[in-house]
């Protein structure tokens, strides 16, 4: 056993000898806060790269989107021109309407998508007597939550590239074999107003029924054979315009959302990048006190 005179010597070294673990705590602290504000810093510029990277794709693809765009204006158009002239006008009753909503299946574009959801959404509550038949995994996504009982078909794997005018024509054939007797089909798309501007809005599909009672009809000398390949054949041509359109408006969307991802992004870095340096520059301060201190007390010892 130890005298008690040498106990406080005893417990004197013990706290010399626990000092130096005590004020190495702080110090291990602030590295790993560096470590973790380095690795925050990289994995921000990586995403940058990516962003900034898919500006530039998204870019390139806006203006070949654009001229199909053009192009499939004149199939659209030349049709409604022709129920305009005829003065057709849907049909009213109790039978059901089906929404074609011309969405797609990529996303990283902003609310393009959305958009075409809440507008569905909103007319489903004006009126539940609608079905709905989806172009693009997205808007199914999000209406298959809300309205699971509204759909009655979907299609996937169209718009990856720049639609075409056999794509809308096999969905055409599609809408056309649905069992149901529809007395409108309305089709959904985002009209391209300009590069950072887009609005969901909807073409009117005629269904026979409202095209031989248009007041102008006879004027075309329709035969009854004619008429059903005629109402297939516009029904295409709005599919291919909408289609082309939207895919217009998706490509505008994402070079806009990747150029706002780019900005949030280096604005981030410079944050952290200011933050990296203060706490480097107070653990080397810490340091050079800790040395300081240390090379103090040596030559008072």
């Amino acid at each position: 056993m130890l005298s008690r005179a040498a106990r406080p010597a005893l417990r004197a070294g013990a706290q010399v000898v626990a000092r130096p673990a005590t004020s190495n705590i702080p110090n291990a602290a602030n590295y790993a806060t560096l470590r973790e504000i380095e690795q925050r810093l990289k994995s921000i510029r990586n995403i940058e790269k990516i962003t900034k990277t898919m500006k530039i794709v998204a870019s390139t693809k806006l203006n070949r989107a654009q001229r199909a765009m053009t192009d499939s204006r004149a199939y659209g158009q030349t049709s409604n021109t022709v129920f305009e002239q005829a003065e057709t006008k849907p049909v009213e009753g109790d039978k059901k309407s089906l929404i074609v909503i011309c969405s797609s299946d990529k996303g990283l574009c902003g609310g393009i998508h959305s958009g075409m959801s809440r507008a569905t959404r909103k007319m489903l509550i004006e009126d539940p007597n609608y079905d709905i038949a989806v172009i693009g995994e997205k808007c199914k996504a999000q209406l298959s939550r809300s309205n699971p009982k509204n759909m009655v078909l979907s299609f996937a794997g169209i718009g990856r590239d720049i639609p075409t005018f056999s794509e809308a024509q096999a969905i055409a054939d599609q809408l056309v074999r649905l069992p149901e007797n529809y007395q409108s089909i309305k089709i959904m798309y985002n009209k391209f107003n300009n590069a950072s501007s887009f609005e969901p809005v909807i073409i009117e599909a005629y269904s026979e029924e409202a095209i031989t009672e248009s007041p102008n009809y006879s004027a075309f000398e329709i035969e009854g054979e004619v008429l059903s390949n005629l109402r297939e054949y516009a029904l295409a041509n709005s599919l291919y315009w909408a289609l082309a359109e939207g895919h217009a408006c998706e490509q505008a969307s994402r070079r806009n959302a990747m150029d706002n991802a780019s900005s949030n992004a280096g604005d981030m870095i410079g944050k952290f990048t200011i933050l990296f340096n203060r706490t480097r520059q107070a653990v080397i301060t810490n340091e050079l006190v800790e040395i300081i201190t240390g090379a103090t007390a040596s030559a008072d010892a």
